[in-house]
């Protein structure tokens, strides 16, 4: 299968990467030093199941010069999706078949605006990995796993042929999803209060959930996005809130969330699409987000410097 990842940092890299060392035609859409080193040396990847190399690998910055592909991995930030959706567009045929991985429930909307609805099948993965330097991805916890569907929940040739392809990989689980809609809520429940309160506090998981205080406002938080979430019609069993507060208390003690990492370096990050989204959503459909609020309006500070919106 022809596969080209756009974006191919920590889950990108991690994905791309297995696919390529089972056989598949993977082209990494990549940039700077981490293209370079790529191009030089070969995609490394060190992962709790078995390290391994893509060498040589097929890596560029140019879509152009890969041309239509079978399937798109959309990788990038999630506030980069929408130009990504206009960067791939050489890639894109007429059956291409583009799934992003972001954090949010918001990318596949995104997508289809650009390149059309037929095109954009949603999904969602589990991994915590990192780029540890220029061509070198680190996968440092959770059990690689990746799901998509069609929005309908019916299935599809497509996703089982897809699915097919990542079955063939070592180092992952792969699921073709009935309700990717749930699917996509239930990690925004964990991933979004996570990442907020984290970058508030600095500090790892294992830290927040010792701390009594700091553990009832992560709790408050998700507890938010659970009532935004079926205000909008998703399908979540009654106590998905509580099952992802016991998967929290199972987390490794240093754990760090994407988006917490970026804040506490400085760099732009998904704030307006994890947290500001639960408000937004929140608003939309007229659930009262305080927690989420708080932690949107005390980290967008930090976020406008980030982005040279501000100065200080």
């Amino acid at each position: 299968m022809k596969i080209a990842v756009v974006g191919s940092g920590a889950v990108g890299g991690y994905f791309g990467g297995r696919l390529a060392q089972a056989g598949h035609d993977v082209a990494f859409i990549a940039r700077g030093s981490h293209l370079e080193a790529i191009l030089k040396d070969g995609l490394h990847v060190e992962s709790l199941q078995g390290d391994f190399t893509v060498h040589p690998a097929r890596a560029t910055d140019d879509p152009k010069a890969v041309g239509a592909v079978d399937v798109v991995l959309c990788c990038v930030k999630s506030w980069q999706v929408a130009a990504a959706a206009e960067m791939m567009r050489p890639l894109v045929a007429s059956k291409t078949v583009v799934i992003p991985l972001q954090n949010g429930v918001e990318a596949h909307t995104t997508l289809a605006e650009t390149l059309g609805s037929d095109h954009v099948l949603p999904g969602t993965c589990r991994l915590i990995s990192l780029i540890k330097a220029p061509g070198r991805i680190a996968h440092v916890g959770a059990e690689p796993f990746v799901s998509f569907g069609e929005l309908d929940g019916q299935p599809s040739e497509r996703a089982e042929a897809i699915a097919g392809a990542f079955a063939e990989a070592h180092g992952l689980s792969v699921a073709v999803s009935t309700n990717i809609q749930a699917d996509l809520w239930k990690k925004f429940m964990l991933i979004a209060p996570w990442g907020g309160v984290g970058a508030l506090t600095r500090a790892p998981i294992g830290v927040m959930r010792g701390v009594p205080e700091t553990c009832a406002i992560l709790e408050k938080s998700i507890r938010e996005v659970f009532a935004v979430a079926t205000a909008h019609g998703v399908i979540l069993d009654e106590a998905a809130a509580d099952t992802i507060i016991r998967f929290i208390d199972k987390l490794p003690h240093d754990g760090t969330a994407s988006m917490q990492r970026d804040i506490m370096a400085g760099r732009p990050s998904e704030l307006h699409e994890q947290t500001g989204a639960v408000v937004r959503f929140g608003e939309a459909a007229g659930v009262a987000t305080p927690v989420n609020r708080f932690i949107y309006n005390s980290l967008l500070p930090l976020e406008q410097k980030a982005r040279g919106e501000i100065e200080f």
